[in-house]
């Protein structure tokens, strides 16, 4: 079994080096590009990021909120906790167990939803890059154009990083302002 493997690897790796002899390496154009970089600077990158945040930082408010305003039915309870009746503190103490329970599930559904918005955001963004770096590719006539990510070396004169953000850019009508 493993001579037939052996002789089978072997094999590939002969037809391999057969099949690619009659390539020149003058003839293959090759380029990496930082999608995650090319989203981030790109002005509707930048734009999506800023919508996050708003959209993070009001849920934030409405949840801080709640949280002061359970703490103040803490304190309330602590400073009534004496005086007010043994149904009254129960009824008071199940009203704020029950805010706090409330509170976790606003937590839980802001999280996602912001998880959700920014999925939307990004995968929008990352389709027209992927787009705009296809056309790109057969238009300069590369061979072959990789994410930075799967790239452990590369000459920097390879990284069309700044170049994919520029064009991104002027297909949106913006002006063209790569961050590096």
């Amino acid at each position: 079994m493993k001579k037939i493997c052996l002789a089978v690897v072997v094999g590939f790796a002969v037809l391999l080096t057969g099949s690619l002899s009659h390539v020149n390496a003058a003839d293959i154009k090759m380029g990496f590009v930082d999608i995650e970089r090319a989203a981030n600077d790109s002005e509707e990158g930048m734009k999506a990021i800023s919508q996050l945040n708003e959209f993070k930082s009001s849920k934030q408010l409405v949840l801080t909120e709640k949280g002061k305003a359970i703490e103040q039915m803490k304190s309330d309870l602590d400073k009534q906790g004496d005086i007010i009746s043994s149904d009254a503190k129960k009824s008071k103490i199940e009203e704020v167990e029950r805010s706090e329970r409330e509170l976790q599930r606003m937590v839980a559904d802001a999280s996602q939803e912001l998880e959700k918005k920014r999925r939307e955001m990004t995968e929008s963004v990352y389709k027209k890059i992927i787009e705009l770096l296809a056309k790109y590719g057969q238009d300069e006539k590369y061979t072959v154009i990789l994410p930075m990510q799967s790239v452990l070396y590369g000459d920097k004169t390879l990284d069309i990083t700044d170049i994919i953000i520029k064009k991104f850019n002027e297909q949106k009508g913006a002006k063209a302002t790569p961050a590096k």
